[in-house]
């Protein structure tokens, strides 16, 4: 994301929910269909504002948006799955909490390795980014994600990449090869796996389980999950791809790639995954530890 949820700008790409996988703030998650700006008073707007830039110019912080929408999608199945019908309002206003805008927003800067990012590397990025093909990249990598909480639409997106891959399209030998140059499936199931184990351990230590279960038995649940997780991302990546670049030229597609080739898109690529692995690794830790609540039957 989830499934675990899939971002794309040279960097995450899968939707946020750990299998069977928010602190209990009640508020509210951001609108997808808001523009979501780099936040004033976080640990970027103080520490590294030029970097903070960069993120805004890419649709950083409105995919954070999205994906907040998403998470509490996502959540009604975890009700469903392990506590049907001991949620309601209670279970609601937990999720909003976890997956608040600005919860996700402070969480992710604080996964920003922000000293891998020297000025030089910045200034091309920002360069990059404020260009007109940056700015049609960046919106379409957002509509796209917006357009995906629609499950006609994700189900489409992804019949028509399986169309462009049995066809063995150009354009499809481009979204390969960005994928490859990014690692984007093999980061993104590291990814979900770790996610997954995350909420495994909260459901543990919010007293789930009548016995304390081995993390050596989790981690085999974990990795039992892997095959499917792959398929999925793998169709979801593809499927997101096809929809977020339909705007652009194959000739505009390939230097999206060489972008991403480049020491800049790589150092980019590193960066924003290990930052939005804090903040899944978070998010799904604090629902395994809430789910346990209801679980357990206990007041929330």
């Amino acid at each position: 994301m989830p499934s675990r949820s899939i971002l794309a700008l040279p960097f995450l790409l899968a939707p946020l929910a750990a299998g069977p996988v928010v602190v209990p703030v009640p508020a509210l998650a951001q609108s997808a269909g808001e523009a979501q700006l780099a936040p004033s008073g976080t640990r970027l707007a103080q520490e590294a504002p030029e970097l903070q830039a960069v993120f805004e110019a890419m649709g950083v912080y409105e995919i954070l948006g999205v994906m907040s929408s998403e998470g509490l999608e996502a959540a009604t199945g975890i009700e469903d799955d392990m506590f049907p019908g001991q949620g309601g309002g209670a279970w609601r206003a937990v999720v909003a909490g976890i997956y608040a805008t600005d919860r996700m927003i402070a969480r992710f800067e604080d996964g920003v390795p922000v000293e891998r990012m020297t000025p030089e590397i910045v200034a091309e990025l920002q360069d990059f980014y404020d260009s007109p093909l940056g700015q049609r990249i960046a919106r379409g990598e957002v509509e796209g994600r917006q357009a995906l909480l629609d499950p006609g639409v994700e189900e489409a997106a992804r019949a028509l990449a399986r169309q462009q891959a049995a066809e063995g399209t150009e354009r499809m030998e481009l979204l390969r090869a960005f994928s490859v140059a990014n690692d984007f499936v093999e980061r993104n199931v590291a990814g979900a796996l770790n996610s997954n184990f995350a909420f495994y351990r909260g459901l543990s230590d919010g007293g789930a389980f009548e016995t304390e279960i081995p993390q050596e038995l989790m981690l085999a649940e974990v990795w039992g999950q892997e095959a499917e997780i792959r398929r999925e991302t793998t169709e979801w990546l593809f499927g997101y791809q096809v929809l977020a670049y339909e705007g652009l030229s194959d000739a505009e597609m390939a230097r999206y790639v060489e972008m991403s080739e480049t020491e800049a898109g790589q150092v980019l690529n590193a960066v924003l995954f290990q930052a939005f692995d804090v903040l899944f690794d978070d998010v799904s830790y604090q629902l395994g530890k809430a789910a346990a609540t209801f679980i357990a039957g206990e007041e929330t």
